[in-house]
């Protein structure tokens, strides 16, 4: 007979105890590495997470200019699944929910100008071609071209992955670069040739099967609904990092620790155990960067003092890799047969230009929650006008104006990439300016964040599924490791969180029942 044993042979104390023995590294302190440690210590094992970067958080993170604290990051999580906001109703946060204002987003990069981004749709797909404010985007030829959709047999509905092929064949050129490309880039940092459609919209090619057409499919999955495009998001009042504090904070306060500036060089078996070798100049939980919590200067862990010897390595029961896809292969490389022979995804670099600037003309909102761009139009990849989008930020900006200005995308590197902070918050500057139809002026600008991230591979991009599932079998099968992060879930906190607690859960039971 297979299974755990019956509660009756492990009572609950003796578990207790053996849970309180375990020590687990989380090498990354992302939102997948803090959801996963959180869950080793609720069930009282030590975790110990391992962040490179002076904080934890990963892709979300606060930003500060001019006094005023933003997203400088993720700035929303999707509600779908419920799996995030229940992580947040759990940690008491529940009051801090925040849904965005109903402006919708434009479309910058048609002729005649940015339009408002038509409501109803999938993936920027439309139900009705003939609506109005889809005409206004792709015109007469368009809207006529797309009508064909409802008259073309059906003679390969069901069969094409490709989002981007589907789109042209059935309603044409227009619709894929003025409606589908904007979306696709600016939601999955890829081209609509890339994206998997059985991934990014599960349903489309079934109901394309039962209704004969693409606008019909979407009307389907839709249910005719009116929503805007990324209406199905929340936020948190004050900015997601709260998120990242209240893990941390549950963390520590279960006993394990978050130490940050703690980049892991490599990774050792020892035994059934995990030798875990950090570079010098870790910090511990309780010290900063000016000193512990004495007043003192801490020094880097292992230079502790004049002629201080390093720290000895630390040994561990079990390893979980919440680290970035390149590092997490590095270090599990030499332990994961197989691994190397499952090919990396590509990873996009995305740099976030966030403005905070004094201008009046912008309280009109003139552009909605922010704009998208037809891909090749302009130097931005997509503008968010936040203190329109969310009301929280708006009230604090006490008249200012926020602009997060997005650079770079799948296959493309940020064109602030070789730009100092300056020459990077001016071409911001610029592309806002252009983006929002409004004359903004260098001495409107309070004052800049500049954000850099390597984002995971998008999940929706063809064939990401396949290798996301070949990498966590060839993980799955060493004993003793777990790991999780965008690069293994797909993008998003709807995605990472409940990923990072499965993956816990599996570590856990094999550390209790093994």
């Amino acid at each position: 007979m297979t299974g755990h044993p019956a509660p009756e042979q492990h009572p609950a104390p003796e578990l207790a105890e053996k849970a309180g023995r375990l020590h687990v590294a989380v090498i990354g302190g992302g939102v997948a590495g803090l959801v996963a440690a959180e869950s080793i210590a609720a069930i009282g094992a030590h975790a110990t997470v391992f962040e490179a970067e002076e904080h934890a958080g990963g892709a979300v993170r606060r930003g500060e200019a001019d006094g005023l604290a933003f997203d400088a990051g993720a700035e929303s999580f999707a509600v779908r699944g419920g799996h995030v906001r229940a992580l947040i109703d759990e940690l008491g946060l529940g009051e801090l929910v925040a849904s965005p204002e109903p402006g919708g987003a434009w479309v910058a990069g048609i002729p005649g100008g940015a339009a408002p981004l038509p409501k109803g749709g999938l993936l920027g797909i439309p139900a009705n071609p003939f609506a109005e404010d889809v005409r206004r985007v792709i015109g007469w030829g368009g809207t006529w071209r797309a009508w064909l959709d409802r008259l073309r047999p059906p003679l390969t509905i069901g069969h094409d992955r490709s989002l981007g092929r589907l789109v042209r064949k059935r309603m044409g050129e227009r619709v894929l670069d003025r409606l589908v490309a904007p979306v696709s880039t600016g939601v999955y940092s890829a081209h609509p040739d890339d994206i998997d459609v059985d991934v990014a919209a599960p349903t489309l090619n079934a109901a394309l099967t039962r209704a004969g057409s693409l606008s019909g499919a979407v009307t389907e999955v839709t249910g005719g609904a009116e929503r805007a495009p990324g209406a199905a998001v929340q936020g948190l009042s004050g900015g997601m990092s709260a998120l990242v504090d209240a893990l941390t904070a549950r963390i520590e306060l279960l006993g394990s620790e978050v130490r940050t500036a703690a980049p892991v060089e490599a990774l050792e078996r020892d035994g059934d155990g995990w030798i875990v070798r950090t570079a010098e100049g870790s910090l511990r939980s309780g010290e900063d960067a000016a000193g512990d919590q004495d007043g003192t200067a801490p020094g880097p862990v292992g230079d502790r003092g004049e002629g201080a010897p390093a720290i000895d390595p630390e040994r561990f029961d079990a390893v979980i890799l919440a680290a970035d896809e390149t590092t997490a292969r590095r270090l599990l490389a030499p332990h994961v047969p197989g691994l190397d022979d499952v090919a990396a995804g590509s990873s996009p670099r995305i740099e976030i230009v966030t403005l905070v600037l004094d201008a009046p003309a912008l309280d009109a909102a003139p552009r909605g929650s922010g704009v998208l761009t037809v891909p090749g139009s302009h130097t931005a990849k997509a503008l968010t006008h936040s203190t329109a989008k969310w009301r929280w930020l708006r009230d604090a900006a006490a008249g200012r104006h926020v602009v997060r200005v997005s650079f770079g995308s799948q296959g493309e590197d940020p064109a602030t990439a070789a730009l100092d902070d300056e020459a990077a918050a001016g071409l911001a500057l610029a592309e806002a300016s252009a983006l929002l139809g409004v004359a903004l002026h260098p001495e409107q600008l309070r004052g800049s964040h500049r954000a850099r991230f390597v984002q995971a591979q998008p999940s929706a991009v063809l064939g990401a599924a396949e290798r996301r599932a070949a990498a966590a079998a060839a993980i799955a099968a060493v004993p003793g490791v777990a790991a999780t992060g965008a690069w293994l879930s797909g993008t998003g906190l709807a995605q990472v969180v409940p990923h990072a607690r499965a993956e816990a859960e599996r570590l856990r039971h094999a550390l209790l029942w093994g």
